[in-house]
């Protein structure tokens, strides 16, 4: 994909690799805004394409009682202010089609999880919003199979699609990275 078509992305003629960083869950304004200043500050200074990431709810938890947000509407706006005060590109995962809709509203790009990334509907809806799509390699996943995700964005009239890897599984807990 052609970054120049992520919105605020600065620093692309460095030729640095490009960052998705930030905390896993909007959890307050105060947070968001102390963590999105440290690394502006540490980006700009090493010329490193920011892309802030952050989600507005955390659906896919182990057990019932964990924390998943602070509401839906409250963190899509604190994720619109990291994007206005830092000029920074925003990035949120979505969990459920309804979701791809209202995040597009507030953020640059639409994340998929790793384990939502075989949910047809789901990449199917955030393709057509038109943002751009970030699909993240299942760790159950090989990288070929990867193809068929892509190509749901692509056969829904989106040409903007990113992939990150999320490693590999060898056996119940063993987790590679393997760049």
């Amino acid at each position: 994909m052609d970054l120049t078509l992520i919105p605020k992305l600065k620093h692309l003629e460095s030729g640095n690799f490009f960052l998705l960083a930030g905390p896993c869950a909007i959890e307050g304004d105060e947070m968001a805004m102390r963590i999105a200043e440290k690394i502006v500050d540490l980006t700009d200074k090493l010329k490193i394409p920011y892309v802030f990431k952050g989600s507005f709810k955390k659906a896919n938890r182990s057990r019932i009682d964990s924390f998943t947000g602070i509401g839906n509407e409250k963190a899509l706006k604190i994720l619109r202010r990291v994007n206005e005060q830092f000029e920074v590109p925003i990035v949120t995962d979505i969990h459920e089609v309804s979701d791809a809709a209202i995040a597009a509203n507030y953020v640059d790009i639409l994340q998929i999880p790793a384990f939502l990334v075989r949910q047809t509907d789901l990449v199917v809806a955030a393709a057509k919003t038109g943002k751009v799509v970030n699909l993240k390699k299942g760790q159950f996943m090989s990288a070929e199979s990867m193809q068929y995700a892509v190509k749901k964005v692509t056969d829904s009239g989106n040409e903007k699609v990113l992939i990150t890897d999320r490693g590999t599984m060898f056996g119940y807990q063993d987790m590679i990275v393997d760049f």
